[in-house]
């Protein structure tokens, strides 16, 4: 989901921009928010440090498209196994419990994405357009069946309990466990 304004990349420059985030997720997985550094990310990348601000305005904004990626590949994931149980609330819980578990096999990433996905930075907030159209897709998907208001409701609650619980978690207020558990309590009660 790109500006309208920005032209499509080419071939070439969409293969730099996926080694650029794939860099940065590489750094993030071993170090945290920390460790991604713009010249640290270029030489991972094999690219100049220019090639970097060509695409992105900063960190937070590279580490919000990497959420992005890596949010994208987790919903493709859940889709092609879907949850078999006949209720939507089992169906839901199942799609809650596996994201969960892909950020906590990832602690680090995961904390260095959450984090630059709640930067104030204004060229995050395409990034968080995009998470929040995965977000609505992801918890939408294993709810049909349930009447389609109701069930919109539910996903903007569930992603708000979602998001404070992973910004406790980043912040070490609670455990990754944790987090699957307080969306799975939140899921079962609005699907009473």
């Amino acid at each position: 989901m790109r500006a309208a304004t920005a032209p499509p990349l080419t071939r070439n420059q969409e293969a730099r921009r996926r080694r650029v985030v794939d860099a940065a997720m590489e750094l993030a997985a071993v170090g945290g928010y920390d460790a991604v550094q713009m010249r640290d990310v270029a030489a991972t990348a094999r690219v100049a440090l220019g090639t970097i601000y060509r695409y992105f305005s900063s960190k937070d904004h590279l580490l919000a498209a990497a959420l992005v990626q890596w949010s994208d590949a987790l919903q493709r994931r859940l889709s092609q196994r879907p949850s078999r149980a006949e209720e939507p609330v089992e169906r839901l819980v199942h799609v809650i419990r596996q994201a969960t578990r892909a950020m906590e096999r990832e602690p680090k990433l995961a904390a260095a994405l959450v984090t630059a996905i709640s930067a104030p930075d204004p060229a995050v907030s395409s990034c968080q357009a995009e998470i929040t159209v995965i977000m609505v897709d992801l918890l939408t998907a294993p709810m049909h069946g349930v009447d389609p208001e109701l069930r919109l409701g539910i996903v903007r609650v569930l992603s708000h309990v979602w998001f404070s619980s992973l910004v406790g978690w980043v912040n070490g207020w609670s455990t990754g466990g944790q987090v699957g558990d307080e969306l799975e309590a939140a899921a079962r009660l609005l699907l009473r």
